[in-house]
């Protein structure tokens, strides 16, 4: 007996299932030639110029053709970056909400009766 009800969002109307689908198989793909050693180097490079993982793993997946980088290495990109020294002093998405919370401070300096702007600051500052 299964129950087919769908759970609403805590900040949001939406309801919907859609999400990310990852291989069932955990294995490097058979058309990637690229050796472990190659990829971190390549990773770290990237990394040098400036990039964030995320932005790594975008470059990775639509010009080397790589989908997963913990399938062939074994370990992820930002774990890669911290063991070379290279990672961010603060985690990607943490760095980014603080980035919406000051814009959204910024934005109720001039807008101080804008009421749903403060109600979702409280919820990206929570």
């Amino acid at each position: 007996m299964g129950f087919n009800y769908k759970m609403g969002r805590m900040h949001s109307w939406g309801k919907g299932i859609s999400r990310r689908c990852l291989p069932y198989k955990k294995t490097a793909p058979n058309w990637i030639q690229m050796s472990v050693q190659d990829l971190s180097d390549q990773i770290c490079k990237l990394a040098k110029k400036g990039m964030t993982p995320s932005q790594i793993g975008v470059l990775l997946r639509d010009s080397n053709g790589i989908p997963q980088v913990d399938y062939i290495t074994g370990s992820k990109i930002g774990r890669i970056l911290r063991k070379n020294g290279l990672a961010p002093k603060i985690p990607e998405d943490l760095y980014h909400l603080i980035k919406k919370a000051v814009a959204i401070r910024k934005h109720l300096e001039r807008n101080n009766k804008d009421k749903d702007s403060k109600f979702r600051l409280i919820l990206v500052e929570s």
